[in-house]
């Protein structure tokens, strides 16, 4: 995509995105958004990421609903698993950091996944690189080594096909 295309694009959503928060036609705001727009356009360009226009696709929001729906219930249950470690008499906890494969490719759906996984109570994302991110979590199993895959689903598993719809 071109420069001058780049800096349109982004000040189009910038602009529809003022006149969504404003919220009114009146001339003010117009005149307003259409310069703060136009000066975010072309002095922080390339803020907005790459292939941006898909962020007007209803199919991609309603993934992203789905996906906070699903991201509240395992934030429910992670907070259950806390709440059981915590009171427990021997407090089971064996904390450390595993390495979590992802197959997403974007960076959006990467921090994404970072995010989802660090909301979840039990579990921090420490780091990214490439593929792999880099998890504290509060109880690792024995074989988290050897078994990446099961330990993957067992943390990013059940966000990756949502954040897939949304972002790749």
């Amino acid at each position: 995509m071109g420069q001058f295309k780049r800096r349109l694009l982004d000040f189009i959503i910038l602009f529809v995105l003022w006149m969504l928060l404003v919220w009114s036609l009146d001339i003010e705001n117009i005149v307003a958004g259409a310069i703060v727009a136009l000066l975010f356009a072309f002095v922080v360009s390339g803020l907005l990421p790459d292939k941006a226009e898909r962020l007007f696709s209803p199919i991609r929001w309603f993934w992203a609903l789905v996906h906070l729906g699903l991201l509240a219930y395992w934030i429910v249950l992670a907070n259950l698993d806390v709440l059981y470690r915590v009171l427990h008499p021997n407090l089971p906890i064996r904390p450390g950091i595993v390495k979590v494969k992802t197959t997403l490719r974007t960076d959006e759906a990467k921090t994404f996944l970072a995010n989802s996984i660090t909301l979840t109570p039990g579990t921090l994302t420490v780091d990214i690189i490439g593929d792999t991110l880099y998890v504290h979590w509060i109880y690792v199993p024995e074989d988290a080594e050897t078994n990446i895959e099961k330990t993957t689903w067992g943390i990013a598993g059940k966000f990756e096909a949502t954040l897939r719809r949304v972002f790749d």
